[in-house]
């Protein structure tokens, strides 16, 4: 097992390249806006590979059975797409929690707002 940085978090995702879907884990540093981790990882100009842990990995428009890595790298030029998976919204973190309270709290604050 890969052990990760203490200024890192694991996010799971999937991730689209023209040949293949992967999902897995990749880690984002603790100290960016949630809504910009991912965004960053690819927009790293230092940074030509994305390491993937805990990876599985299928060919696109085929049936057969995923192969699955402990880790992995992706040429971040290949990548056409990559987005959170519906799991790691769904995991019971204290930083999911944050996120689902200030969600809340922004949206209270919508509905109480007049219109122009």
């Amino acid at each position: 097992m890969t052990k990760q940085p203490s200024d890192t978090v694991p996010v799971e995702v999937c991730i689209i390249t023209k040949d293949h879907e992967i999902k897995g884990t990749v880690y984002v540093s603790k100290f960016t806006k949630s809504n910009r981790e991912l965004t960053e990882l690819l927009n790293d100009t230092e940074r030509r590979f994305l390491a993937v842990t805990n990876a599985e990995i299928i060919g696109q428009g085929t049936s057969s059975t995923p192969r699955r890595y402990d880790f992995l790298e992706i040429h971040i030029d290949s990548i056409i797409i990559m987005h959170p998976a519906s799991q790691a919204l769904f995991k019971e973190t204290s930083k999911a929690q944050e996120d689902i309270a200030k969600f809340r709290e922004l949206r209270n604050r919508l509905s109480q707002t007049k219109p122009f």
